[in-house]
């Protein structure tokens, strides 16, 4: 009787290592390859530069596969107990590090199965890590990038994207990560505020800066990053230049435009009733909406409609009235916004969205309510979160305070441990060197 033989993989580099392991695999019989889902992976690492389909169709054309099933969890243990193979084989480097409690499942699960774990040498030199660093260095395409966010929110419980008003922002988020019990954490993504934009051009957030001038800073972020790019777009502007708006942000490769619902001189929301707040009909927004649907080329860019109702102190009714519409007139997702600091009127909402749109995302900018746990936000519903202006808010405060050091001493010596060594700030950017 011919024996099954499982091996998980992702299968998004492939390197000698993942043939040799597929060789020594098939010598036993028939190949089942495991290959981990988008979502069993996003979890615990960085998302696959290639989709699961096209993940398959390769590892399907490889010689000694078999078959090819999708596994849904990082974990082994239930793709084993469903198909029960004869053999599992991984590599040897699972015994020590993150991996061993996985290995010690997995050979409890094989026993109880009458099965055998295959443990065959780490090919040496070979480091996914590494490859993983040498690919992002090349760095990516716009329509890899554009298409990531949409993937991104398929596969993650949320999405969490962080503001980045410069390339040396945009570096940290591409590279800031943490491992700790709960597995591995990082941003998935940047958010271009309009408010942190004009505030580093010591400019007041009125829409003042343009979209000529904002895509000179965003450039920049393109150049070293390959992380999607969600991008603030204010009210949107008349009807007829959000479509040139929608064009020359897919062509660039950003995933995503956020326009808000309202008219007439931008007044920023946090300030909420205390500035006039003017919205838009919600005839005029969904015409604006279907406007930038209609002039978008790819199906892959986003459009996502902000609601300012419980800003502009309207009811709960409101809001949820004109989110449907918008979803209606072909918005991709729908961020609802509130400057409340219990977040309860976000929570209200989101419960009864859901109640009638199980799959629309909804993106929140957790400013006022930042006690809330990703996880709770998580619980009600939302898709995305945005911290949207944190960047240029904890570097004003430590610019201030080493220009006042320096002043009040008459020398840099006591700002020495408030600064990066001059030596880390020259191997922080590639190519320096």
């Amino acid at each position: 009787m011919n024996k099954t033989i499982y091996v998980g993989m992702t299968a998004d580099i492939l390197h000698p290592g993942l043939i040799n392991i597929i060789n020594e695999g098939a010598k036993y019989g028939h190949l089942m390859v495991g290959l981990l889902t988008d979502k069993a992976i996003a979890a615990h690492k960085r998302l696959p530069f290639l989709t699961y389909e096209q993940r398959k169709l390769i590892v399907e054309n490889i010689k000694g596969v078999a078959e090819v099933v999708p596994q849904e969890e990082w974990s082994y243990v239930s793709n084993l107990l469903k198909y029960k193979p004869d053999y599992i084989i991984h590599g040897d480097d699972w015994k020590t590090g993150p991996s061993c409690n996985e290995r010690a499942k997995v050979f409890e699960v094989m026993k109880q199965l009458g099965g055998e774990v295959i443990e065959i040498p780490y090919t040496k030199g070979i480091n996914s890590s590494g490859l993983d660093k040498e690919i992002k260095a090349i760095g990516t395409t716009p329509e890899v990038r554009l298409k990531s966010l949409r993937r991104l929110i398929a596969a993650k419980p949320i999405v969490r994207i962080l503001e980045a008003h410069n390339g040396l922002c945009g570096l940290i988020i591409e590279h800031v990560e943490v491992n700790d019990e709960k597995g591995h954490k990082a941003f998935d993504g940047m958010w271009s505020s309009s408010l942190t934009d004009s505030t580093s051009k010591g400019k007041p957030d009125i829409e003042a800066v343009d979209l000529t001038t904002r895509l000179q800073d965003l450039n920049n972020i393109l150049e070293c990053t390959t992380k999607p790019i969600i991008y603030d777009g204010d009210t949107g502007g008349k009807v007829e230049h959000f479509v040139f708006t929608v064009r020359t942000l897919e062509r660039l490769g950003i995933s995503a435009v956020i326009i808000e619902d309202k008219i007439g001189l931008k007044k920023n929301s946090l300030f909420g009733t205390e500035a006039v707040q003017i919205q838009d009909s919600i005839e005029g927004f969904c015409a604006k909406i279907l406007a930038g649907k209609n002039a978008q080329v790819t199906k892959d860019f986003m459009i996502i409609a902000r609601i300012e109702s419980l800003i502009a102190g309207k009811s709960m009714s409101d809001a949820l009235e004109r989110a449907f519409a918008y979803v209606e007139a072909g918005a991709d997702g729908i961020m609802i916004h509130s400057k409340n600091k219990s977040g309860d009127d976000i929570k209200e909402f989101c419960a009864e969205f859901r109640k009638h749109n199980a799959n629309t995302p909804i993106v929140v900018v957790p400013t006022t309510y930042d006690h809330i746990a990703e996880e709770e936000l998580h619980s009600w519903g939302i898709n995305v979160v945005i911290y949207a202006n944190h960047m240029l808010r904890s570097a004003y405060p430590a610019m201030v305070e080493v220009a006042r050091t320096i002043l009040e001493n008459g020398r840099a010596q006591e700002v020495r441990n408030l600064c990066m060594p001059i030596k880390e700030i020259l191997e922080l950017v590639p190519g320096t060197k």
